[in-house]
Parts: C-alpha cells; sequence; structure tokens
C-alpha cells in the first residue's frame, strides 16, 4: 500500500520518537521531571542513524543532537493530532527546511525522494522525511495507522503498516509481556 520509502520514514520517525520516555511511561518520573534519553550524545545519534540506514552527513556536534532532541516533541504530537493539526504541521515542516522533493537511487532502494541536499542538517532531514512520508498517510486518508503503545505503562508511539491493521504494542516488548500476563491469567482460572 505504501512505497518502500514511506514505511522506512514512518517506522524511523517512531523509533526517533522513541528514543525518550514520554509521560504515562513506566521510565518517566514525572515527579522527579526526569524521562529515559537514547540520544545524549553525537555517539548515540550516529548509532541511531546507522542502525536505521540514514545517508548523508551524520552529525558533528552538540548542537546536531539537540536539533534532533528538540524535532522529537512536535513528531510525537502528531500521533494526537487530528487531520487539520497534521496538515499544518507537516506544511511547516516542509517550509522551514526549504524542502524540495527530488528522485534520487542509490544503494538497493531504488528510486525514492529526497528533499533536502545530503549535507544538509540531521534535524532537517529527520523532519523533512517524517513530513513527506505524513503526507503519503494524509493523502489517502490513513493517519489512524499512527497509534500509540497499548501497554498500560507504555507511551511510545507505533506506525501500524499491517494489512490488517493489528499492531498494537511498540518495538519495547510491550506484546510479549502483554501476551504472557494474559496467558498466566488464564492458568490461574
Amino acid at each position: 500500500m505504501f512505497a518502500h520509502d514511506t514505511k522506512v520514514a514512518l517506522a524511523g520517525a517512531a523509533a526517533l520518537v522513541n528514543t525518550r520516555s514520554w509521560p504515562g511511561s513506566s521510565d518517566t518520573d514525572e515527579t522527579a521531571g526526569t524521562h529515559r534519553e537514547d540520544l545524549a550524545t553525537i555517539e548515540q545519534l550516529r548509532a541511531f542513524m546507522t542502525g536505521w540506514r540514514w545517508t548523508g552527513a551524520g552529525p558533528r556536534t552538540a548542537a546536531d543532537v539537540a536539533a534532533v532532541r528538540d524535532l522529537r516533541p512536535r513528531l510525537r504530537a502528531l500521533w494526537d493530532a487530528d487531520v487539520d493539526t497534521v496538515v499544518r504541521e507537516v506544511n511547516a515542516l516542509l517550509r522551514e527546511h526549504e524542502a524540495l522533493p527530488q528522485l534520487v537511487t542509490h544503494g538497493e532502494f531504488g528510486w525514492h525522494l529526497h528533499a533536502t541536499p545530503s549535507g544538509a542538517p540531521v534535524a532537517a532531514r529527520m523532519a523533512v522525511e517524517a513530513a513527506m512520508a505524513l503526507i503519503d498517510l494524509i493523502r489517502v486518508d490513513e493517519l489512524d495507522r499512527l497509534r500509540v503503545c497499548a501497554a498500560d505503562d507504555c507511551a511510545n508511539v507505533v506506525v501500524d503498516l499491517s494489512r490488517n491493521r493489528s499492531r498494537r504494542f511498540c518495538e519495547d516488548g510491550c506484546g510479549n509481556r502483554a501476551n504472557v500476563a494474559a496467558y498466566r491469567e488464564r492458568r490461574r482460572h
């Protein structure tokens, strides 16, 4: 249903958002104002980019890391927003980063879209790729594929690209924990 680059960009945006904990997560202490932070250093951001196979220039300074960290709340808000809000934010991201979509091919990906130069700042490339992928969801009226993990103690985001729209849990093992708990509950009765 979606192009490969759309799937990868949506999954990458969700993974980026999930590099920190959010209110409602078990690893957030709201009274102390603390949360889990997986992108504290340039090295951690480089490892994230490598893991998600981001191309182009990597982060060079702490300011690059801070800009990526500052992008996360903007992206996170889109998982709970209505279509008009998502459209406004997508358009704002594209304007801010002067996105100019171009068809490119490199590696094993075949033809796909890039909307920023490869030397653009990391946060700009991440913002624009997420915005471009969200455009595809908006155009086919599929924003409901953006969800929050169904686990009670998790606020991670999920992109459900399954055919039957059945994905409920994030990648942090919440589905396994829910299945084990359900199994134990059944065995108890």
